[in-house]
């Protein structure tokens, strides 16, 4: 019999992100496979963690957690007295941080380090939040669930820490939702881009530095700057650091087109995504790169870079590129004057998503929550 879990969903933000998708992705697959599950989470998505999760106990949290600050207190005071009242024999924490006097097994999901490896690259204030959450879960959680064997490593590396208590357990892709899209979808979502028939190049993600979305403009730029009919770059993204992003736009050629939506809803992202000749995500370094799989699952020729975990993810169904902008130049161009490799890669790529499994993904999980309560 696997142990009861008590699973703090109380930190999914307003827009589900990637990170976010996990929780979600998971927890569903968790309560498919029969786990003893408690899920707890903020006021506003009790009723959708009931629908996502029928068999599972779901606890709304105080209203005063949607604000960050309170949030964090009550993770460390809160979330032990409620892991208490259902009898849960661990705790998973899904979002790097964990309470620090539990009284039960604890297991932290690190999503990645490359706050550690990519200081530069990330905002100093969550940076210096994600370095100590890391920290402390490495020092005090029983199990440590990563999503690659790169992330693994890397902690390994950086934080010297204990590989004999780091779990892998890769991310799956909802089919539901990512999914190879129809004519009509792939329609709609043109339409509301503007594009009127005009190809395009799909980037989805936070305008993050590591994202390399500056590069990723530039890059474009140069590639399809003397095209008679050039396509479109769509950057859709809800929130991030833009500056940089603004500056590169600005510096391209009139006849360069770059739309930039803002948040799209899940269900355009299969339109999105399957609908672009190509996915581009040059990412400096992921802990997964969930959009790069769901890309896949999307039937999307996707160029991503050799770079920390993407290649297990991408493996040989997906092109490659160097992140400066000449190899992304060279790249893409190469990828728009060879339909027939796009084609390859597009088929070669949903084939390897369905490698990746949340139900695969949930047994890794319930194997790390009994070590866990067995340690």
């Amino acid at each position: 019999m696997t142990p009861r879990v008590l699973v703090d969903a109380a930190a999914v933000p307003a827009d589900r992100g990637a990170l976010i998708r996990y929780v979600d992705g998971l927890v569903a697959a968790l309560d498919r496979a029969g786990a003893d599950l408690a899920v707890v989470c903020q006021r506003a998505d009790a009723e959708r963690y009931g629908k996502i999760a029928p068999s599972a106990r779901i606890l709304a949290g105080p209203p005063a957690i949607t604000n960050r600050a309170a949030r964090l207190v009550w993770e460390q005071t809160g979330i032990p007295v409620v892991a208490r009242q259902v009898g849960a024999q661990v705790i998973h924490a899904p979002y790097y941080s964990i309470p620090l006097h539990a009284g039960l097994p604890t297991v932290a999901t690190v999503h990645d380090v490359t706050c550690f490896t990519e200081p530069d690259r990330h905002d100093t204030i969550r940076s210096s939040f994600f370095r100590a959450a890391t920290r402390t879960a490495v020092r005090g959680a029983e199990r440590v669930i990563v999503p690659s064997k790169a992330t693994r490593d890397e902690l390994v590396r950086v934080l010297a820490a204990d590989p004999t208590r780091i779990d892998v357990a890769y991310h799956g892709v909802d089919r539901a939702l990512f999914h190879r899209p129809s004519e009509d979808e792939i329609k709609r979502v043109a339409g509301r881009l503007g594009l009127r028939g005009r190809p395009y190049v799909a980037f989805l993600g936070a305008f993050e530095p590591r994202k390399n979305v500056p590069n990723l403009v530039k890059g474009f730029g140069q590639a399809v700057g003397d095209l008679p009919s050039p396509p479109a770059l769509v950057l859709a993204s809800a929130a991030g650091w833009s500056d940089e992003v603004d500056e590169a736009i600005s510096g391209l050629p009139v006849t360069v087109r770059v739309v930039r939506p803002g948040y799209l809803s899940f269900a355009d992202l299969p339109g999105f995504l399957g609908g672009a000749v190509v996915v581009a995500f040059p990412s400096r370094g992921e802990g997964f790169g969930l959009p790069v799989l769901e890309a896949m699952a999307c039937g999307a020729p996707v160029l991503t870079t050799h770079r920390t975990s993407l290649p297990e993810v991408g493996g040989e169904a997906v092109a490659y590129t160097e992140p400066d902008v000449e190899s992304i130049r060279g790249a893409l161009r190469t990828l728009l004057e060879s339909p027939e490799r796009r084609h390859t890669l597009a088929e070669a790529g949903l084939a390897r998503s369905r490698e990746f499994t949340w139900d695969a993904s949930a047994e890794a999980h319930m194997m790390s929550y009994q070590r866990a309560v067995d340690q």
